[in-house]
């Protein structure tokens, strides 16, 4: 048997703000965009770059039940872990497009990492792996 996880599905405001700050702020790629006329909402998947693994799916608030999670998903804890080829490029280019980072850089035996949050306030770690790493 074999499985995979290809899309978590991240709750959003707005699919235009989203797309515009996982596009233009962390360089991810838009890999679809297309309107679903039969429930009025949009199919919005979203890929970092390289990235041939799991997606997120920006999924619009339909409700006020589901707009009350949205940059909480995880109840404040880190809920994303972007991985990286190159910690201190991405980190850099992160700062300086306003991405707001919650903890500052620190190296640990699996590697160097830093906590950021996305537009709406969920955790995500920017880490580079180290090749000695604790999985």
């Amino acid at each position: 048997m074999q499985q995979s996880i290809i899309h978590i599905a991240l709750v959003v405001r707005d699919y235009d703000e989203a797309i515009d700050f996982y596009c233009r702020k962390l360089h991810f790629s838009l890999v679809e965009d297309t309107y679903q006329p039969e429930q009025d909402k949009r199919w919005v998947v979203v890929s970092p770059p390289g990235s041939s693994g799991t997606s997120l799916l920006l999924a619009r608030a339909s409700s006020p039940e589901q707009a009350a999670f949205i940059g909480n998903q995880a109840g404040g804890r880190v809920f994303l872990f972007l991985n990286t080829d190159d910690f201190w490029r991405d980190y850099s280019e992160m700062l300086a497009a306003g991405v707001h980072f919650v903890r500052e850089p620190k190296t640990e035996v699996y590697g160097t990492v830093a906590v950021f949050e996305d537009l709406y306030g969920n955790r995500w770690d920017l880490i580079q792996r180290s090749d000695h790493r604790v999985d």
